[in-house]
């Protein structure tokens, strides 16, 4: 209805041109003949009105084909397109159309070639990592099995690395999967204790060189399953411990703990590290950010709990963090109560 009253004010005009003529010649035909004048007045005017409709609907008709045809042609602008919106619109705008209809293809061409090299960024990228995960698996073998061979400092050199290293190909690859348009996302029944036991378990010789005391208070036969995408779990699980690792302070300490509400589950992982600066807490899931919490943070390439916040989106999960400057960190995430059909 709108769109008819928009383009009935667009014709209004020629309406009221109309019915100027219709009065200027009723006038005429007045002064000629007043008789005359009385018998045809209302028959001018009613052909008038009766043309003008007619008009306007065929008109009408026409600019609604020639939007159809525009949007069609906008969508893809080839050939068949460029034609079938010639045909419906005059010789004067044929020029501009065919300038158009060039334009858009030229641009299209380059967002093709964009893309497909973008695509293939993406699979070098992640084919050097899994090609990078090779020696992280060669460096694990050498630690779990030649471990006593190795002074305590340059094992713990070799953990670093091999953690660090690990890091730093995950962000990578969820760095793919959360900006790339296919999900490869595995959905289904997870126990968040075996998660949180398993990413402990990798930055076991950590934890013991800076001699962390890690308590977990989550049951051992937890009933609760949350349904989410395990390897997403616990990459966000990583990057949270591996933040309170690195800016841990002394006497360090992890606590992590499981709760149950009506509404939602919620994994609390807390620390007595550093802590964030009340002014940096509201941008840590901000893509590079990393604040002036210390020297250890200006080392960091802000990207841990910025891949850590966006991949929770997609896993319809929500992480909440509070700080207090210099007594430590802590990180919520809260998973929605799935009903089982």
């Amino acid at each position: 209805m709108k769109h008819n009253r928009d383009f009935f004010m667009q014709y209004a005009p020629w309406l009221l041109l109309l019915l100027i003529v219709d009065g200027l010649g009723a006038l005429l035909l007045w002064l000629s003949d007043v008789r005359a004048f009385a018998a045809l007045v209302t028959v001018i005017l009613l052909a008038s009105l009766i043309l003008f409709a007619a008009v306007f609907l065929v008109t009408v008709r026409l600019e609604r084909k020639k939007e159809q045809a525009f949007a069609d042609f906008l969508a893809d602008p080839d050939l068949r397109h460029e034609e079938a919106l010639l045909k419906l619109t005059g010789w004067a705008q044929a020029a501009s159309i065919r300038l158009l209809g060039n334009v858009l293809r030229e641009k299209q061409e380059d967002c093709d070639r964009i893309r497909n090299s973008l695509t293939d960024y993406e699979e070098y990228v992640e084919s050097w990592a899994h090609e990078a995960k090779t020696p992280i698996s060669l460096l694990t073998f050498l630690l779990d099995n030649h471990r006593e061979e190795l002074s305590e400092n340059t094992g713990f050199k070799l953990d670093f690395i091999r953690n660090r290293m690990q890091e730093i190909i995950d962000q990578m690859l969820y760095y793919a999967r959360v900006k790339g348009p296919q999900k490869d996302y595995l959905f289904e029944p997870v126990n968040p204790g075996d998660c949180v036991w398993e990413v402990l378990e990798d930055y076991r010789p950590l934890l013991e060189e800076k001699e962390f005391q890690v308590f977990v208070d989550i049951p051992a036969s937890l009933k609760e399953r949350c349904y989410t995408d395990r390897r997403g779990l616990r990459f966000i699980l990583n990057q949270i411990i591996s933040n309170s690792i690195k800016y841990s302070g002394s006497e360090p300490e992890i606590h992590v703990e499981w709760s149950c509400g009506n509404q939602e589950y919620v994994l609390l992982v807390q620390d007595n590290g550093i802590g964030v600066r009340p002014g940096d807490l509201p941008y840590i899931f901000q893509k590079g950010f990393t604040g002036d919490s210390g020297g250890e943070r200006k080392k960091a390439t802000g990207m841990g709990l910025y891949l850590a916040s966006e991949l929770a989106r997609d896993l319809n999960l929500t992480l909440e963090a509070e700080s207090e400057w210099g007594k430590g960190f802590e990180m919520r995430i809260r998973f929605p109560v799935v009903e089982r059909l």
